[in-house]
């Protein structure tokens, strides 16, 4: 595990919490604004950034975030560039950050100079949503030797034999998947999200963090008390979408991930 990620999840569960992962679209409204955002969500209480790289055709994600990575996109936002604001944020804040990206985009650049690039920038993991683990090889062997957690998802109607498998080969945390769909979509029965991390718990000992459908400050609260993580991503996006001409955005966005943050405290 990412020496940040494993400390950061150490530290909170010492103090009772739980982590509240913040995803950001990088690039959107700009990567100026994207670093100002991260800044101000550590602020705010949020514990591992998810730095989201746009691209062209992001099956896993709803139109709130595909809509982000179309504006990102628009201006000029890269891989490398998102590196460069990872190295400049690392001057500023220890915070973890994990980029979110799909397989094309590593492609690309090739497997062992972006995960060597990655780490160097002071990346801890990585998650790319149409790279299940058993098809991870390429990226496994230059990940791990770059020190890089690869996060693996699990989704709510996983087999036992695919359970196992993404607890053995996720480092960081296991992503659980509240929902069968696209993010942004409603969270439905929270009962089955505790049945399913009860199952997951019994063959993993790695923190569980639970993302897709949490959209307020009432689902962050009700998540917390199941998993390890809370995930919140179209909510976030969205809240920026709305406030971009706004000179106030980051301040805005910034109260509500205090909000959330709060609530899983106080949970």
């Amino acid at each position: 595990m990412s020496g940040r990620l494993e400390a950061t999840f150490d530290g909170l569960r010492q103090r009772g919490q739980k982590a509240l992962i913040a995803y950001l679209m990088a690039g959107d409204p700009g990567l100026a604004e994207t670093e100002q955002l991260v800044l101000a969500l550590e602020q705010a209480g949020a514990d591992i950034i998810e730095l989201g790289v746009p691209f062209s055709d992001p099956i896993a994600d709803g139109p709130v975030i595909q809509q982000a990575a179309e504006r990102a996109l628009r201006n000029g936002t890269s891989l490398r560039k998102i590196l460069a604001s990872v190295t400049s944020l690392r001057q500023r804040t220890n915070i973890p950050i994990i980029l979110m990206l799909y397989y094309n985009s590593i492609h690309a650049m090739g497997c062992e100079e972006f995960c060597n690039a990655a780490k160097a920038a002071g990346v801890d993991g990585l998650i790319v949503p149409d790279m299940p683990p058993d098809e991870a090889g390429p990226l496994k062997v230059p990940a791990d030797a770059a020190g890089l957690a690869l996060i693996f998802l699990l989704a709510p109607t996983s087999t036992a034999d695919r359970r196992k498998l993404v607890a053995k080969e996720s480092h960081g945390f296991v992503y659980y998947v509240s929902l069968t769909g696209i993010t942004g979509a409603k969270l439905s029965n929270v009962g089955d999200i505790q049945h399913n991390i009860d199952k997951l718990r019994k063959v993993s000992t790695a923190p569980v963090a639970v993302g897709f459908g949490v959209a307020t400050p009432e689902d962050a609260a009700r998540v917390s008390k199941m998993a390890d993580g809370v995930i919140v991503g179209s909510a976030i996006v969205k809240r920026i979408a709305s406030h971009q001409q706004d000179p106030r955005m980051i301040g805005h966005v910034a109260e509500f991930v205090r909000s959330l943050k709060a609530a899983m405290v106080s949970a």
